[in-house]
């Protein structure tokens, strides 16, 4: 009998997030923070587009109406920083905050966490990034989304730089998931290409990271994570042209959710490589995480694919439609690759790190990206193929000199 070599992970799949989706589900606002046992909510957000967009005053005159009371805290920076975390854990201490609502993307929701974290923790919440603690609770959290991108709103990630060093780091814990997420795709017309683009990139790299698994034949997982990236990168190229178009911008919207709160893992094991390089690319250059990934995964892909021909034949055929050269997988493999690069071009994306920051990287900061990402050699990062200090540094340089 034949022996069964089938490489399918067992998984335990958990999405508790509640999803308000569609035109005007901002209005369900208050019932959901009723619902979710919120008295006093901590607002959340970044910089001044919300306000602008009038959306802010119809959060708060929603709340005001409903008798809900609120503090807000603006200036989430995208990369968001540990600083704006320990203002506000000081500000819902004192305000006895019992309810924390997210008004933007994946920065705010982020921050968000972390301060929800560091509420009911008596040390430093940079513990739980440092490995020296294990969270044990998190105040709600409720999200009104205005970016897809980071996918946070269904997540169980949050990530976070800390001001001094630039030190970005990823925590992940079901704690954070957040309570519920409202999306109106029509509160994403205004976004400005680049951004829509970045987020796009991001969208489809937390799905490729669970793509490219070692676990490699859970064939219903395979078939949904081809159809999300398919629809991301055929509604990318059409937004670009058409930014009000509430069809495109809902395929992308939801997208965004169902790329990071696990489904496309079902199965599989996340790599996540590309994203661990990437964090030291912003931290250390402050760009824009989805373009830094772009520029990173070309080079992550060429310096892997070789010992993974299969995996990247599959991809590089029911996802960017490139015809299969049976006599030459590699070659059918390398195709794909250079058509993920011809799409990120189409759409304003970089694919070096030249192109990202405007010049080359030094090769002192090239060693202080590979130290930080590796805690100094002590850690390693990916899972379909274990990368160490010089494969982390491998692949930095092939990005630098990528055209």
């Amino acid at each position: 009998m034949e022996k069964n070599t089938a490489k399918i992970k067992d998984f335990n799949f958990y999405a508790p997030t509640r999803v308000v989706f569609g035109r005007e589900s901002e209005k369900q606002l208050p019932e959901l923070i009723r619902a979710s046992g919120g008295h006093r909510v901590l607002v959340h957000y970044g910089g001044g587009s919300a306000r602008r967009s009038g959306l802010l005053d119809k959060v708060f005159q929603m709340l005001t109406e409903a008798g809900i009371s609120f503090v807000e805290l603006g200036g989430v920076v995208p990369n968001p920083l540990l600083s704006m975390v320990y203002e506000g854990i000081r500000l819902c201490r004192e305000q006895q905050i019992d309810f924390i609502l997210a008004v933007g993307g994946g920065s705010v929701i982020d921050s968000s966490k972390a301060i929800g974290y560091g509420v009911g923790y008596e040390g430093d919440v940079w513990d739980f990034w440092d490995g020296k603690a294990t969270p044990q609770s998190c105040l709600p959290i409720g999200v009104m989304l205005t970016i897809p991108a980071a996918g946070s709103e269904m997540s169980s990630s949050t990530v976070i730089t800390k001001d001094e060093g630039l030190v970005k780091r990823g925590f992940n814990s079901d704690l954070c998931r957040c309570r519920f997420c409202i999306m109106n795709p029509e509160r994403t017309y205004t976004l400005p290409p680049y951004q829509t683009a970045a987020g796009c990139t991001d969208i489809m790299m937390h799905t490729m990271e669970r793509y490219f698994s070692k676990y490699d034949d859970m064939m219903l997982t395979d078939a949904l994570s081809e159809a999300l990236l398919r629809t991301v990168k055929e509604c990318a190229v059409e937004v670009l042209q058409r930014p009000d178009d509430y069809r495109l911008r809902a395929q992308i919207m939801w997208a965004g959710s169902l790329a990071h709160n696990d489904l496309t893992e079902c199965g599989t094991e996340k790599d996540f490589a590309t994203h661990r390089l990437e964090h030291e690319l912003s931290a250390l250059f402050g760009v824009t995480h989805g373009a830094g990934l772009a520029a990173l995964w070309g080079s992550w892909a060429r310096y892997v694919m070789p010992r993974h021909v299969s995996r990247f034949v599959q991809f590089a055929v029911n996802v960017m439609g490139v015809a299969n050269d049976f006599a030459h997988p590699e070659e059918t493999a390398l195709r794909g690759i250079e058509a993920v690069e011809r799409f990120y071009r189409r759409i304003g994306m970089p694919t070096s790190i030249p192109e990202l920051i405007g010049r080359q990287a030094t090769g002192d900061e090239i060693a202080v990206m590979v130290d930080k990402c590796s805690r100094g050699g002590t850690i390693t990062v990916g899972a379909v193929e274990v990368l160490q200090p010089q494969d982390m540094e491998a692949v930095y340089r092939r990005a630098n000199t990528a055209c």
